[in-house]
């Protein structure tokens, strides 16, 4: 039964019982780490000649670190004890929607910020929300992007995405691997729309 489904009293009391397990762990036990996919191209996309440069996510806290972030409440959080990111979250973020990019092969030209370089577009976004939230019962991803013409500095479109998947388990890998679905739905949707404006 899920968190859905439950009473209120129930809900809670499932809430209480899925913290305990996710924020168990030994403390000598070595974290586990997990790692985020790119995005596969869910269609075949017009090939562009724009160059797009893709900004480091900005985050504030809990999302800036390498922590697997869980909502008890819609107000409070904490982060999965035993498991961690491969890396810092944003950094992460920002190396999967490069890949996620390059794997749509839809632009001449997508990379990092580089001085050395300056391409036509930059994509810069903003990890707000990226967690398992257990009284809802799913895991909630949702990056706000905006594209801004260098040189003009003009915002050329901005939109919110947000991608949510259904709690399956209870452990480290499974927070990990809900996350991850719900990024690769996400950035499915940024690279689409990213195209469409260029």
């Amino acid at each position: 039964m899920t968190a859905a489904m439950l009473t209120n009293h129930g809900r809670q009391c499932a809430v209480a019982a899925a913290l305990a397990l996710l924020l168990a762990g030994c403390a000598s036990a070595p974290d586990a780490t997990f790692d985020l996919s790119a995005a596969q191209s869910a269609k075949p996309l017009r090939a562009l000649h724009g160059q797009v440069s893709v900004q480091e996510p900005m985050a504030t806290a809990p999302t800036d670190t390498d922590r697997i972030v869980v909502r008890p409440t819609p107000d409070t959080f904490a982060t999965l004890k035993g498991a961690q990111w491969a890396e810092r979250l944003p950094r992460l973020v920002q190396t999967r929607l490069l890949q996620s990019f390059e794997n749509a092969r839809l632009m001449r030209f997508v990379g990092r910020p580089d001085p050395r370089f300056v391409a036509q577009f930059s994509l810069a976004t903003e990890i707000r929300r990226f967690d398992v939230d257990l009284g809802q019962g799913e895991a909630v991803v949702e990056i706000s992007a905006r594209l801004i013409e260098e040189g003009a500095g003009r915002v050329v479109a901005a939109k919110i995405f947000s991608g949510r998947r259904p709690v399956v388990g209870d452990g480290g890998a499974d927070a990990a691997a809900i996350l991850d679905g719900a990024l690769g739905d996400v950035m499915c949707e940024i690279v689409v729309w990213t195209a469409g404006r260029l």
